[in-house]
């Protein structure tokens, strides 16, 4: 078997398999207040922060209709994995707050602006309080009520957002569109084709990577490649470098395109199981939006089958995986609005 920490790194840690290493031809870019989108006129935008359980202070945009009011319906958003607010989740904030909903779009603990040591980490229960903390925020907004918070998780934020609905009640409604099971990719890889020998070896090489930065004081950036594409890489690698690394999505502050995750993030995945609990998100809604040639529509379509009613699934003809992170004529944001309009009343 070729090295293990590489072969983890690229199957199971997304979108590290863009990282720069030296000098390469990304895009380059204004750091401060760079978007990926542009921001309505019927829409103002915050920088806001607050804190989650852990004590983690988290940095988000705050979305709000100019034509608003008072006891108006609120949406939390986060995503892709390994993305930055600035790029998708800011993206659908600004389009569901155009169509009435305040709406927060976040950076994950440990990422962009949000705080947390030692950066550049995810785990299964700390992104999933961060949904938690973010309609802790929504909540107590004067202008909002908080019987009428949903939660929109994209991509590996997507499996956050179905394990947080689960244990949050009152998040009133969920949906998730181009949906990642991080725990289960991590730990079983693409289409669970990982062994228990192959599982063994992983956890085996990432053990010896905790003495190596026990050894060093610090934590080992993992597997950072060229910024170029060689031309044979699986379909679906080239479509996430066609959004993280050209001006359509690059920003400076997103793992995805600039960084990679640290060598042994997938450590508390490997054992934690997000989806366990997908039932006792009934009797509140689910919502499941996913393209029709994403290679990650598997994760959909089993959460989908393990949920309980109510429940629905979409899926979006000939969209591939990142077309639902910001192609217009792709996401159903009508859709969007119908679901949390009728079931955020």
């Amino acid at each position: 078997m070729k090295n293990i920490i590489v072969t983890i790194a690229f199957l199971m840690t997304i979108g590290q398999v863009f990282a720069q290493n030296g000098q390469s031809n990304s895009p380059k870019m204004e750091t401060i207040e760079h978007y990926t989108f542009e921001l309505s006129d019927k829409v103002t935008r915050q920088k806001v922060t607050f804190k989650n359980r852990y004590g983690i202070t988290l940095t988000g945009d705050l979305y709000i209709p100019k034509n608003g009011g008072n006891n108006l319906s609120a949406i939390a958003i986060s995503g892709p994995f390994g993305a930055v607010k600035e790029q998708s989740s800011g993206l659908y904030a600004n389009q569901m707050a155009e169509r009435g909903f305040v709406t927060l779009a976040f950076d994950p603990s440990y990422t962009g602006e949000s705080g947390g040591e030692p950066r550049s980490v995810a785990s299964p229960d700390i992104n999933t309080e961060d949904f938690s903390a973010a309609v802790d925020f929504l909540g107590i907004q004067k202008n909002i009520d908080r019987n009428k918070i949903g939660i929109i998780g994209i991509c590996g934020f997507g499996g956050f957002a179905l394990n947080a609905t689960a244990i949050d009640k009152r998040v009133k409604a969920v949906a998730t569109l181009t949906m990642y099971d991080m725990a289960r990719v991590m730990s079983k890889g693409y289409n669970d084709a990982t062994t228990l020998e192959q599982r063994t070896q992983i956890l085996e090489q990432l053990g010896e990577q905790r003495w190596k930065d026990a050894e060093a004081g610090t934590f080992t950036c993992g597997t950072k490649l060229n910024g170029d594409l060689k031309g044979n890489e699986p379909q679906f690698v080239k479509e996430y470098f066609d959004y993280y690394r050209t001006p359509r999505g690059f920003h400076e502050r997103s793992l995805n395109s600039t960084g990679a995750w640290n060598a042994t993030n997938a450590l508390s995945f490997m054992n934690m199981p997000i989806l366990t609990y997908i039932k006792e998100i009934s009797p509140r809604p689910l919502l499941i939006i996913v393209g029709e040639n994403a290679h990650s529509r598997y994760f959909s379509e089993d959460a989908y089958k393990l949920a309980s009613e109510p429940k629905e699934l979409v899926i979006i003809p000939n969209a591939v995986h990142v077309d639902l992170y910001d192609k217009l004529d792709k996401i159903p944001f009508d859709k969007l609005e119908t679901f949390f309009k009728e079931h955020l009343k």
